[in-house]
């Protein structure tokens, strides 16, 4: 039997576990499934005899490097910032590693000696990052191939709520960490590149600088991601004049986002005090000045110059923001913290729920003097609240890597990401059988797009 220890089994991971699980009497495969909580992961496995749940506590070193010593590959499913220890075990044991999260500089480090012991470290495989990268990648070097010049790249992903669960005036629902979310786009300006000029726009500018698409029939709008720029040399594409990446969303939401941004409702880097006895009123309250008349709902309307008949007022009104008996119930936590809780009231997902997830690639580039553009578009629906289009397309790239890498099909070692044609072009295939498929399709070259000036 071929074991593997999948660390961390959240609503992500109930795809790869079903994948696995079905792969698991061809492939002799025992699965160990660990997590502090693991009524999820038992929910999946239904005493499948291929399998054992395990609660699991990262941080306690005994427990993690025994079970890791015992498998032969591990997918840390964990928070980014918790998969170096586990790496590092992996690395002791001689133990191949899969993760969905971006490559950390501690990560990178262990580089030379991941290849040395002729280990798989493959990272990035997910949703975005992940089929991203080799989507991608497959229209570059097909370019490139024919000798093709590459001129632009522009990629954009969003986790969408699928329009028949779209029951709010936001047209969006959490499908993913709500933290993420809210935390979106923090940490630097986003910076791109738009024909041959470098852009930078600041957090408090992001969500007024969008730019509109069009996917299969439906508009969508898009912010910059924070760095498109490293994706240059990522994709062998240093001397390109236009990269930008950026996040979807159903068009109208960045510019009502936009109020918490103002506010200073996404801040996470300070703690209310006796937050836990406020009221979501209270907390829209200490972002306002003071006055002895106006009431909160007009000194907002005064401040951010919304009008009463303004649907970014009903959307407001919807969260119920302005509520002065519901409780915040977290104690002394950050703005961020707060507005995540009272987002939860209205953005979960419910049984019946299905989400969406959308990609879309533009490739331009110049063939023997002719400037072309392929399109390259993916829709995902989610069937239900447990196997959501989140999880298949983040789950299942995850699932098919591991086994790839353990059948020797995937053998070149070193921290990676799946960017080389050993890698995407087996696992894009695959991924076909289960309805994520890309339609690609010629259209006229853009180049220059106003909305980046």
């Amino acid at each position: 039997m071929k074991n593997i220890l999948i660390i961390g089994a959240g609503k992500s991971s109930s795809s790869l576990l079903k994948y696995l699980l079905q792969k698991s009497e061809k492939e002799q495969l025992f699965l160990t499934i660990g997590d502090l909580t693991v009524a999820h992961a038992n929910t999946i496995v239904m005493h499948h005899k291929n399998a054992n749940v395990i609660v699991f506590d990262v941080f306690n070193t005994l427990q993690r490097q025994k079970e890791i010593k015992k498998a032969d590959l591990v997918i840390s499913m964990l928070p980014a910032r918790l998969h170096i220890e586990v790496a590092k075990d992996c690395l002791h044991f001689k133990k191949h590693l899969v993760t969905a999260s971006y490559v950390s500089n501690e990560m990178k480090n262990l580089n030379d000696a991941v290849k040395k012991s002729n280990l798989v470290f493959m990272n990035e495989i997910g949703l975005d990052p992940g089929l991203d990268h080799m989507s991608a990648m497959k229209i570059i070097d097909a370019i490139k191939a024919k000798k093709g010049k590459m001129l632009l790249f522009e990629s954009f992903c969003g986790g969408l709520i699928a329009p028949e669960s779209d029951t709010n005036l936001w047209n969006y629902k959490f499908t993913w960490n709500p933290r993420n979310v809210v935390l979106a786009g923090q940490g630097g300006a986003a910076m791109f590149i738009q024909e041959g000029t470098y852009k930078y726009i600041p957090y408090h500018k992001l969500f007024r600088r969008t730019e509109f698409l069009e996917i299969e029939g439906s508009k969508y709008e898009a912010y910059a991601n924070r760095d498109s720029l490293k994706y240059r040399s990522m994709y062998g594409l240093e001397h390109i004049t236009t990269m930008y990446r950026g996040t979807i969303r159903k068009v109208g939401f960045s510019r009502a986002w936009n109020i918490f941004v103002q506010l200073g409702m996404t801040d996470d880097s300070y703690t209310i005090e006796n937050s836990e006895d406020m009221s979501y009123r209270d907390f829209i309250n200490l972002f306002l000045g003071y006055s002895p008349s106006d009431s909160v709902e007009l000194k907002l309307r005064s401040y951010l110059n919304i009008d009463q008949d303004d649907i970014m007022w009903e959307k407001l009104i919807e969260l119920d923001l302005f509520n002065n008996t519901k409780k915040i119930k977290l104690k002394n936590v950050t703005p961020a913290k707060i507005l995540q809780k009272i987002l939860e009231d209205s953005w979960t997902l419910q049984q019946e729920d299905k989400d969406m997830i959308v990609m879309q690639h533009l490739f331009g580039y110049e063939e023997n003097g002719i400037k072309k553009q392929i399109e390259s578009s993916l829709v995902v629906k989610g069937e239900n609240q447990y196997y959501t289009a989140m999880a298949k397309t983040v789950g299942l790239p995850l699932g098919i890597a591991a086994l790839k890498i353990l059948n020797k099909e995937i053998k070149t070692p070193g921290v990676q990401i799946p960017i080389a044609k050993e890698v995407y072009q087996p696992i894009l295939k695959e991924l076909e059988n289960f309805g994520i498929v890309f339609k690609e399709k010629e259209v006229p070259y853009l180049g220059y797009n106003p909305n980046h000036v």
